[in-house]
Formats: C-alpha cells, structure tokens, sequence
C-alpha cells in the first residue's frame, strides 16, 4: 500500500495531503520604485505583496527570480525577468556580481529569512535596499494536523519546517523530503531525507511517488 504524502507549504497538490504551513501578512510600505534598476524576489509572496501597488510604478524593473516558481509568479503579474537563480537564496550572490556593482536593487523580502546572501553582495560595494513587504507566523492548519507515522512528508521551507517541529515531532518510520539545501539544514541532527532535484514540489511530488 502506497504511503500517505504530506506536503507542508502555502501551495498545494493534487495527490497529497495539503497542509498550510504558514498564514502571511501582506505589508505596503512606501516605495519609490523609481529609484532602483532591478527587484530581487526569492517567493511566490513577493510577487502577491506587489498587487498591492500600480503596476506602472514597478513594470520597469526586471526582476532576478531565485527559481523559476517565483519567476512565474511574477510574470503572471506581468513583470519581466532579468534572470533565474538555481533555486536558493545564497546562489544570487553571482547572479547579482554579473551585473555590476553600480545597478541599484530592491530586495523585496519577508521578515525573517533563511540566507543572509544580501549582506555579502553589500560588503562587496552592491547597492541593495530590502524591504519587507511581508511577514509570516506558524498556521493553525499546521499546528493541528495529525501525521501517520508510515507517512511521507514534503518541507518546501525552515520555516514549514520549524513550523512542524513546533507542536510535532519526526516518526523514525517516516520518509522525508526537502526542496533544498535550506530546507535540510532545518532538520534535527540525525534525521534522513532526500533532497528533490530539482527547487519545485512537483519535484518533489515526483520523488516522494518513487519511494
């Protein structure tokens, strides 16, 4: 009998066991777009957050995506992308270098974030301004939800997983699955998983339907 997947992220799917991992807060804080070149966005909720806004004001700017999921979402708002990153946070360091120490960025980001990438692009002299245009709590979908410890489980963030380890804790029996490098590192010391190959949950789906 094929085990039951669990996947704990904001997005959904079809054959597994959804659960919300987080409830986010949409902010507007002022912005004058017109005074960068580029936007850096690293989530599908960056993209929600600029809905907020007049697309005139930001249409302008290309944005360097951290995955192809959160390009997507900023093209379904009709942004034009500059570039895509492989997937983590971290590995735009480069992308960012590539194009010079003299564009201007605008980091849209959430409150509490796992990579500290922007700090190193800044003490290399790139002109980078964050600013938070959402923050995010542990659900109460999350905190309920009751696990068989036969299971699969799918983490898609730290924060899904820290999230999950709030109010649960990881069967020996269990399999699990990360979207990436990140994602891992959340996990206790001690505790197996596979990494999906590629940074997207229908990856992931697709290695938790091998098991």
């Amino acid at each position: 009998m094929p085990k039951q997947i669990y996947l704990f992220s904001i997005s959904s799917h079809p054959q597994a066991i959804s659960i919300n991992s987080l409830d986010i807060k949409f902010l507007k804080p002022k912005i004058d777009f017109s005074q960068y070149d580029y936007l850096i966005i690293t989530s599908k909720q960056a993209s929600e957050a600029l809905k907020q806004y007049d697309s005139e004001e930001y249409f302008h700017m290309p944005a360097l995506c951290v995955s192809s999921a959160s390009a997507a979402a900023y093209e379904e708002i009709g942004g034009k992308i500059l570039d895509i990153g492989g997937g983590y946070g971290d590995n735009l360091a480069q992308k960012i270098f590539s194009y010079g120490r003299s564009k201007r960025w605008l980091y849209l980001r959430a409150e509490i974030v796992a990579s500290d990438f922007i700090s190193t692009c800044q003490e290399q002299g790139c002109q980078i301004e964050e600013i938070v245009v959402y923050k995010s709590e542990c659900s109460k979908e999350i905190r309920h939800v009751e696990v068989a410890e036969d299971s699969v489980l799918i983490f898609t963030s730290p924060s899904s997983v820290k999230c999950f380890l709030k109010e649960h804790t990881i069967s020996p029996h269990a399999e699990i699955i990360v979207i990436g490098t990140t994602t891992a590192e959340a996990l206790p010391k001690g505790i197996r998983y596979t990494i999906s190959e590629i940074t997207t949950i229908e990856n992931c789906m697709e290695t938790a339907l091998s098991l």
